[in-house]
């Protein structure tokens, strides 16, 4: 959308909504629909999970794993996005799922969707810098000494966040800019890999594309543990696929910085899902079919991207694609900076955060950003990293730990609010659709879809050798359990609902009048 297609009226019925929810018009509403869409689609970046997450694809299932694999991993994804899409058009607020979850379901499944989310996000960003530090290492890293050993990769994620969380600081408009850069520069390096693959394979067998082959244990590098059940196999390699495409609540958490919310973030939400996903099966594939050894590069492991690409593409042409590779994947850790700050000032200017929540709900007038909870966001970030490292066991990848974790915390905060929604929709909690919105019926099926694709992720998360992860998630609900009968539940009031949103309409002025918007 041009900026000049954005009218006042268009602009007040924003601030309105807002209002009526209880809130006021602190951050910047500048982001075109575009822009609303880019954040999402950078978040997803195909050219940080699926590069870096690549051998997931192979050493389960071989080519399967991505001719296939890659197809149902992303349906899966799909549903949630579809679900949270006509959620997002009816209650466009910054806080998003937790905004969702405590209308919809309650105060107490408000709260818990809120730190399961900031876990999720929090842990996410670990993953996707950890990621672009390994990524780095196996590119530019020889000219400056960097291997990728567990200290350097800690010292790089904590100066990567440093910068993307600087960025945040300085103003949604340099956000929204830089994230803007990186949709169009994932399509065209995903454009220009794919020709390269196509062009220099030393052969074109499509048949590898459904072809299973048990590349598990030291077959496949060792990425997947040794096993005959092909079927269980098969689940694994969806970690690549669902892993890449997540982070679309990116384009809900920027509700209040979107013109048109009600309608230009739910189509963020599903657009971007859906080019993430049809433009990364065509890289995923086309990867596939330029390996020249399958066998070989399946042995490679967590290297068999690098190795395809030393053995297939000539020097020049491989610097200038891993160039544009590492930007796009700084620039998805830049704009996941953005999605957790807001859910952290979402979440705390309804005192969600004991003896934090007003320094966190703080938006500075002069760059109309939350500020105190983007640097809070980024050490909380690179403290995860931190404590993945001090827990690291038998060999395991820090890389492995934290998207492991990122998948079960992340997807337990989309299934709150979808559960709650699915049962309030046509209720006094939720009477009518937004203005994007699909039947009842199919709404209802596609939310029952995803709750079942949760139950699939939420397995192949703990699977071996994973099954630690399982006691993390259990161990964090119980204490959530016991925190909120020992204190929030008499304490945490949630949203404002009914007569509290009137009763804020004083603050709401004020709040507005302090950045300049009244």
């Amino acid at each position: 959308m041009a900026a000049d297609d954005y009218s006042d009226k268009d602009r007040q019925e924003d601030i309105k909504a807002l209002h009526g929810m209880g809130y006021a018009q602190e951050l910047s509403r500048s982001m075109s629909k575009f822009s609303n869409f880019a954040i999402s689609f950078s978040i997803i970046c195909i050219l940080s999970g699926g590069i870096n997450s690549f051998a997931q694809a192979i050493s389960s299932v071989g080519g399967a794993g991505a001719g296939i694999g890659w197809i149902v991993g992303c349906l899966l994804s799909g549903m949630f996005a579809l679900a949270m899409a006509q959620i997002a058009s009816a209650f466009p607020t910054a806080g998003g799922l937790y905004h969702w979850a405590s209308i919809l379901g309650g105060r107490f499944w408000g709260w818990l969707t809120a730190w399961l989310n900031l876990l999720g996000l929090i842990t996410v960003l670990g993953a996707i810098n950890i990621g672009t530090a390994y990524f780095f290492a196996g590119t530019f890293g020889g000219m400056f000494g960097f291997t990728g050993t567990d200290m350097q990769v800690v010292v790089f994620v904590a100066v990567i966040t440093a910068i993307q969380a600087l960025f945040n600081h300085l103003g949604i408009k340099v956000t929204t800019m830089l994230t803007d850069v990186s949709g169009y520069l994932i399509f065209a390096t995903t454009a220009v890999l794919v020709l390269a693959c196509l062009y220099f394979a030393p052969a074109i067998d499509i048949s590898r594309l459904w072809t299973f082959t048990n590349y598990s244990g030291d077959a496949g590098g060792g990425v997947f543990p040794a096993s005959d059940n092909m079927g269980y196999l098969f689940l694994l390699c969806l970690l690549l696929p669902v892993y890449t495409i997540t982070g679309y609540d990116a384009s809900a958490h920027t509700s209040e910085e979107t013109k048109n919310a009600a309608t230009s973030v739910p189509k963020g939400i599903v657009s971007a899902v859906f080019w993430s996903s049809i433009v990364g099966w065509v890289m995923i594939c086309s990867i596939t079919l330029a390996i020249p050894d399958m066998a070989v590069a399946a042995g490679q492991g967590w290297g068999m991207f690098f190795g395809t690409m030393d053995a297939i593409m000539p020097a020049g042409l491989k610097t200038v694609l891993y160039l544009g590779i590492f930007i796009a994947q700084l620039l998805c850790g830049l704009a996941t900076v953005t999605s957790a700050s807001r859910m952290l000032f979402a979440f705390s200017r309804d005192d969600g955060v004991p003896g934090a929540s007003k320094a966190l709900a703080t938006v500075s007038p002069k760059y109309r950003t939350p500020v105190a909870a983007i640097w809070t966001s980024a050490v909380l970030c690179i403290l995860y990293v931190l404590l993945a490292l001090s827990i690291k066991l038998d060999g395991t990848s820090i890389y492995v730990i934290v998207v492991n974790s990122t998948l079960v915390f992340l997807f337990l905060s989309f299934t709150v609010p979808l559960v709650a929604g699915l049962f309030a929709y046509g209720t006094a909690k939720w009477p009518t659709p937004g203005p994007w919105a699909m039947s009842a019926g199919v709404y209802k099926l596609v939310t029952v879809l995803a709750i079942v694709g949760m139950a699939v992720i939420l397995f192949i998360a703990v699977a071996p050798p994973n099954e630690r992860v399982l006691t993390v998630v259990v161990g964090f609900i119980v204490l959530a359990l016991v925190v909120w009968f020992a204190v929030e539940n008499r304490r945490f009031q949630g949203p404002p609902i009914g007569d509290a949103v009137k009763a804020r309409k004083a603050a709401i002025a004020a709040a507005e009048k302090a950045v300049g918007e009244a």
